[in-house]
């Protein structure tokens, strides 16, 4: 008989008792409706069963089954003399609502009435003190529990473990748990997740080896956290031994325990045992897809990233909130616009706008391909501002060159009263690095520590001192190092020695490779970059000499590759590489450009071929790196207008970039370059960085004398930005007067302006070129080389297989 028959009919005396039945029937099979609940309650009510604690009962666990505490609470509240099986059901119901300060005033309540807590109460009230941090009310409820004599239990005393350890009271916690007289699963797996909340890795671990060697059984969830602590650590070894346990013990088949191990292995960087894993799993959900993606992603491994992702979509897999930021991370590193764009098109622009965490990543993805104007987009629409929503837009603005804008930004942070922190900090030096402003670095570096008390960590140091180094200020920034409070890592050897290189200080730079093989003995880049000093400087036979150490040693150079998406395709090329499909055309193509460059003056910089060859060769070798390739085969495949975007794992060298610039300029094209240390927008015979990378003595004269047009990477201007961002106050950060905006405002209501601005100096733009053209500018990495960097998502060339590689 349905439910609906049984609500309406009349009782009959005869069969109050079959109906009192059938409504059990009912709510234990649950209800999902509060107007038959109603009626269920309404027909108690009328067979006489309203004080029948059983039914009652029944009925309030369906109402909080069914999502609706509140109806539950009028129902509990209309019963005359609820007993302690009536409170519990209801504490336990408000609980699993997460509604804690209810939990904890029913308990009062429960109190008052002369009720006595039994061991099914302690547990569900303590679990609400300690989501609350309430240590106080739960020291209070201690007592009661030793009172009541409780405090043997084993659930009970497991309940005030994960209480103390979760607000900040381990040695409690370890107390407590050690005086139990019986531990199960729960037990251990309660004061080890406790470690853990406290950052006690190491110590969490080792209780679970205690625990194994007391012959306990670890269930699912002790395992999941066992092998987090693992992950936290980047402890491969002993999550190997706990993977070798699982499989022992035959839990290798929980889809749980199976994606803890992908994240274990994807966090120690062993992405061949994540993957062994993966393909094993029988059954796999979204998180285990998200993880593998994730993995691939963080690891330097885009493209298996978003293979991985047509396989999930395939699959009909809808992708979740980690899902995206993981192929949305994968895009940013190969520069996929298009693909980025399509895969984002998979969710509502809402979900990117309300959720700072997807917000980020889309802001994220845009500007490391080049599209700030379309991250500011994003980054003006978000509901919800975040301090790591607003230091993802610092540094998309840091990272193509938009220093000033950056600081702006950073203003408005301030008069916001955010909090700003060590990420913020980076993004901000990171600007002063691209522009050059050492004064500005200098000053930001202090205020983190006079201003907001922010300890500088050793990324702080390494972006001054790559500020410094390149300023030429190398003295200083050796001075630097010896200052710091911890010991320099290779990023900063590796800052330094770039500093060396762009202002060939050979004495210094070997005594900074010292260092270096010292802390990386297989690093190729350091030994490259030595033997470029040393070539530049006419020292070729050392250059020799190193290149033959690297040999004996079994180094190999990173070998130079570039990436362009095509039509949601991301082809690769390499130096001299003939393996596409167009090779024969795009050669062709190079060979057309570079009569077109010679003829308005340009010629190949032969100096940043590092070898000692006659100046034919050098010109052949320019003439063909894996940069110039990219955009050959680009021009021939993109439209008229579309923009090219090409990322490079290694730096772009001097020659490139010269003619780079002219081959925007002779075709009409905007070219956004990613190297491993920075963007260049070029456009109209202009890049972004205003040679900066290239000549910083001659860049810092020229800039007294004229005041140079930036590009924003993706066709807005800087100057839109920086007019979004305008407002009557002006804030003096640190030393530095930037905009503080009380509101942001599109950049479309004022494109038309900037345009109008760019036409009027287009004039004095071009006659510019010339001499640039004519001018000798000192080498930079090209092919060949390995460049060190801190500042840039540095792309990984762990596919090393050579050629043409192209994927969907």
């Amino acid at each position: 008989m349905s439910i609906a028959a049984v609500l309406t009919r009349e009782p009959a005396a005869p069969h109050l008792i079959s109906q009192a039945s059938e409504l059990t029937n009912h709510l234990l099979q649950g209800c999902h409706s509060i107007k038959h609940l109603k009626l269920i309650h309404a027909r108690l009510l009328r067979l006489g069963h309203g004080d029948d604690h059983y039914l009652l009962n029944s009925l309030l666990r369906s109402s909080l089954a069914s999502g609706l505490p509140a109806y539950a609470r009028l129902v509990f509240s209309s019963i005359p003399h609820p007993n302690v099986f009536l409170f519990n059901t209801m504490i336990r119901g408000l609980v699993s609502a997460d509604l804690m300060p209810d939990t904890i005033r029913l308990y009062s309540e429960m109190r008052l009435t002369g009720l006595l807590p039994n061991n099914f109460t302690f547990p569900f009230v303590l679990k609400a003190c300690a989501r609350l941090l309430d240590l106080e009310m739960g020291t209070r409820i201690h007592t009661h529990i030793f009172k009541s004599g409780m405090d043997l239990d084993v659930f009970v005393s497991t309940s005030l473990v994960s209480l103390y350890a979760k607000c900040g009271r381990l040695r409690d916690a370890r107390f407590l748990f050690d005086e139990m007289p019986v531990r199960n699963v729960v037990s251990w797996t309660g004061i080890i997740t406790g470690h853990m909340d406290n950052g006690q890795m190491e110590e969490a671990l080792e209780l679970f080896r205690k625990s194994l060697a007391m012959d306990l059984s670890p269930d699912s969830f002790t395992l999941v956290r066992v092998l987090t602590a693992c992950s936290q650590l980047g402890d491969l070894r002993t999550g190997q031994w706990i993977h070798q346990y699982i499989e022992d013990r035959g839990m290798d088949k929980n889809v749980f325990v199976d994606t803890s191990l992908i994240d274990m292995y994807t966090k120690c960087g062993n992405m061949e045992s994540a993957r062994r894993v993966f393909d094993l799993m029988a059954e796999k959900d979204v998180v285990s897809w998200s993880a593998m993606i994730g993995g691939y992603s963080s690891n330097g491994l885009p493209q298996e990233a978003l293979k991985l992702f047509f396989q999930m979509q395939s699959a009909r897999i809808r992708p979740d909130c980690y899902t995206m930021v993981g192929v949305l991370s994968a895009c940013a590193r190969l520069g996929a616009l298009e693909l980025g764009q399509q895969a984002s098109r998979l969710m509502d622009m809402n979900e990117f706008l309300s959720n700072p965490v997807l917000g980020t990543a889309l802001i994220d993805m845009y500007a490391k391909c080049g599209s700030v104007a379309k991250a500011w987009t994003i980054f003006e629409g978000m509901m919800e501002r975040d301090l790591i929503v607003w230091n993802a837009m610092i540094s998309g603005l840091a990272m193509t060159g938009h220093g000033k804008i950056s600081f702006g930004l950073f203003s408005q942070i301030v008069k916001l009263g955010i909090q700003p922190n060590g990420n913020t900090f980076i993004g901000l030096l990171c600007s002063c690095t691209h522009s050059g402003l050492v004064e500005d670095g200098r000053r930001y570096f202090n205020t983190m520590t006079q201003v907001y008390s922010l300890t500088p960590r050793i990324e702080h140091y390494g972006c001054l001192i790559d500020l410094l180094g390149r300023a030429g200020m190398l003295g200083e920034a050796r001075q630097l190092i010896k200052d710091m409070p911890m010991e320099a890592n290779a990023v900063i050897w590796g800052a330094l020695l770039a500093g060396c290189k762009i202002h060939r200080d050979s004495h210094l730079a070997e005594e900074v490779l010292k260092q270096l093989i010292e802390l990386e003995p297989h690093n190729s880049g350091n030994y490259v970059l030595l033997s470029n000093i040393y070539s530049a400087s006419g020292r070729w036979e050392d250059a020799a000499r190193l290149r033959t150490c690297m040999v004996e040693k079994g180094i190999r150079k990173t070998p130079g590759c570039s990436w362009v998406e095509v039509n949601g395709m991301v082809h690769e090329f390499r130096v001299g590489d003939k393996s596409h499909p167009l090779s024969e055309k795009i050669y062709a193509k190079l060979d057309e450009l570079g009569k077109q460059l010679k003829s308005l003056g340009y010629m190949p910089t032969t100096e940043v071929v590092l070898f000692d060859i006659e100046e034919e060769e050098k010109e052949y070798s320019l003439g063909y790196h894996s940069e110039k390739l990219a955009i050959a085969f680009a021009l021939l495949s993109l439209g008229p207008e579309g923009t090219i975007r090409v990322v490079k794992n290694l730096r772009v060298c001097n020659d490139c970039h010269v003619a780079i610039k002219l081959i925007a300029k002779v075709t009409g094209r905007e070219i956004i370059v990613r190297d491993n240390n920075r963007f260049h927008c070029f456009k109209e015979g202009y890049c972004s960085c205003n040679d900066y990378c290239w000549n910083w003595k001659e860049r810092s004269r020229k800039r007294k004398k004229t005041q140079k047009v930036d590009f924003v990477p993706g066709g807005t201007q800087p100057a839109a930005i920086t007019q979004a961002l305008k407002i009557s106050t002006q804030i003096q950060v640190g030393g530095i007067s930037a905009a503080a905006t009380s509101g942001l405002q599109p950049i479309s209501a004022v494109v038309d302006a900037v345009e109008k601005d760019i036409r009027q100096n287009k004039k004095s733009k071009w006659d510019k070129v010339d001499r640039d053209v004519k001018s000798t500018q000192h080498s930079g990495a090209h092919d060949n080389l390995s460049a060190v960097g801190v500042h840039a998502a540095h792309l990984s060339a762990a596919n090393t297989s050579a050629g043409y590689t192209a994927f969907v």
